[in-house]
């Protein structure tokens, strides 16, 4: 694009709004793409405006609209849409609740063209239709094309943004302890984890309160098993203690033991494993007492079906501590990034 004067801007095409404000009205007298005659020149002036920009003929560039239209077709999101053109960005707004996923070193690399700027909220975050999910647009007016020819290369055959639907869990309870199979206490975590579940799609099979006994707790999950649990809960007993045994139920269960412990607090003794594709949780005690830990940081990836790596676990470190705050946020919140 280039600057001139008014007067000299005839036959030329307007390559920005120009707003005019006037008794009580602010809005564009005359919009992006207008050629301009001889009779706007006096209106143009009564509005302030001795100059404006216009596009120059291959000049290589491209406007702050096509450049956010381009961005936003380049990171196609299933189960979200884009907005039009607003101000020079496109917002990504979500149609159906899921996590979301976002390739952040792409991101970086993106961002590190120069005129381009997307933002998101954070990777894994739990996301409720409507929610804004991402921002694109140029810093300038018009940007050189190249640079959107770049990012479309760096972004081709890669998912830079991504949202993951729920899908539906049948999961199996398993809470363990002396103390509460005896009924020397009451049991609070099942009113926890049923509270917690019912935010994704899916139903609790049931609860299923084991003694401190190997053969009694992996039992209790073999039935679950059997009803056609994809999902197992275990609670109590995640200790090192000598007698915690629940760890060691899980082993003898058939699981591939993930990590037991995360860089996390509260929930460092959580332990997370697979039975083939079945999650299976160790959840310490501190749900019961603390509003969030890591367990809820943790639940929206169980319900995409996207399996938990050591990698992942070992990311909860940054943003693994919580604030206590006097009252919870999550997950607007530093806890439970990854």
């Amino acid at each position: 694009m280039k600057k001139v004067r008014v007067e000299d801007a005839v036959g030329m095409t307007l390559c920005h709004d120009l707003t005019e404000m006037r008794d009580g009205f602010k809005g564009p007298a005359y919009r992006r793409g207008h050629v301009i005659t001889e009779a706007d020149i006096p209106h143009m002036l009564d509005i302030g405006k001795r100059t404006v920009f216009v596009w120059e003929d291959n000049a290589g560039e491209i406007h702050e609209e096509d450049a956010a239209r381009r961005m936003a077709a380049m990171v196609s999101v299933s189960s979200a849409h884009y907005t039009e053109p607003s101000e020079g960005k496109v917002l990504l707004l979500a149609d159906e609740p899921g996590m979301l996923r976002v390739d952040t070193e792409l991101l970086k690399q993106v961002n590190s063209i120069g005129d381009l700027t997307i933002s998101t909220l954070p990777d894994h975050y739990p996301i409720q239709p409507g929610m804004r999910l991402a921002s694109m647009r140029i810093v300038p007016l018009v940007t050189k094309e190249e640079q959107i020819l770049r990012a479309e290369e760096m972004c081709r055959g890669k998912q830079l943004i991504d949202l993951l639907p729920y899908h539906p869990r049948k999961a199996g309870i398993i809470i363990t302890g002396s103390e509460i199979y005896h009924g020397r206490i009451r049991d609070k975590f099942e009113a926890v984890a049923r509270a917690k579940l019912a935010k994704y799609p899916g139903e609790v099979l049931g609860v299923k309160v084991c003694d401190d006994d190997l053969d009694m707790i992996v039992g209790a999950a073999r039935e679950f098993l059997a009803q056609g649990a994809d999902f197992l809960i275990f609670s109590g007993g995640m200790s090192v203690d000598p007698d915690d045994l629940t760890p060691t139920a899980i082993r003898q269960l058939g699981c591939g033991i993930i990590s037991h412990g995360v860089p996390s607090q509260p929930g460092n003794m959580t332990l997370m494993a697979y039975l083939d594709d079945v999650p299976v949780m160790g959840v310490p005690g501190a749900a019961i007492s603390l509003p969030t830990t890591i367990f809820d940081a943790m639940l929206p990836q169980v319900y995409t079906g996207e399996k938990f790596t050591k990698t992942d676990l070992v990311n909860l470190g940054d943003g693994g501590l919580c604030q206590l705050c006097g009252v919870c946020h999550f997950p607007n919140c530093t806890f439970g990034r990854y």
